[in-house]
């Protein structure tokens, strides 16, 4: 979300950036098009992030539609606020965190929901960045435990007591387990949610 944010704010500034617009159509097409799974995979591992937690977070740091929504509300905020900022001595940096994020409570809310979301359902990427089971998120580890289950390992406890739980029901379970956060953050969210995507989503 900080970093969405310092990229949002200055992209956001036409008359004060050089070569604007080349930068957002930069942005724009890294979300169009990607290099795939596997030069992904090559650079997370070249730089010896393997089977660590920066191998789950710094692939998708910057969010460009979090970017763009967040650009255009920027756009939309009136421009003599920041200029009264200035006036009184604030900075680029001043203005930012004590002017536009406290007037952008719906939009940070609607990106940061959109990155919890995100990053909760990305159990794939814990599949492939991580080599043990003991660093898996709790989404890759729920898939591996339900879907790719090892008998093997089990002791003739643990087998007893698998006979006994239905299959239809574990994976409700996983299903459950896997919404309860995303169910206790979104209550708090909802209300900001459809206004900043409508404000992000129409401003020019």
């Amino acid at each position: 979300m900080l970093l969405t944010l310092l990229i949002a704010f200055p992209l956001s500034k036409e008359s004060v950036l050089k070569f604007r617009t080349g930068y957002v159509w930069y942005f724009v097409f890294t979300m169009l098009f990607s290099g795939g799974m596997i030069p992904g995979y090559l650079i997370v591992k070249n730089l010896g992030l393997i089977d660590s937690i920066w191998a789950l977070v710094l692939p998708g740091a910057v969010p460009i539609f979090n970017v763009v929504l967040m650009l255009n509300f920027f756009r939309g905020l009136p421009k003599e606020l920041e200029e009264a900022a200035f006036m009184d001595g604030a900075g680029y940096l001043t203005s930012l965190f004590r002017i536009y994020a406290p007037l952008s409570l719906p939009v940070l809310a609607t990106t940061g929901l959109f990155t919890i979301v995100t990053h909760w359902n990305t159990w794939f990427d814990g599949l492939i960045f991580m080599n043990s089971m003991q660093h898996y998120p709790l989404s890759t580890y729920l898939q591996t435990v339900v879907v790719n289950m090892n008998l093997g390992s089990m002791s003739l406890e643990q087998l007893q007591q698998f006979q006994v739980v239905n299959q239809q029901n574990a994976k409700a379970a996983q299903v459950f387990l896997s919404i309860v956060p995303i169910m206790a953050i979104y209550p708090f969210l909802q209300k900001y949610l459809v206004q900043g995507m409508v404000i992000g989503g129409v401003k020019e």
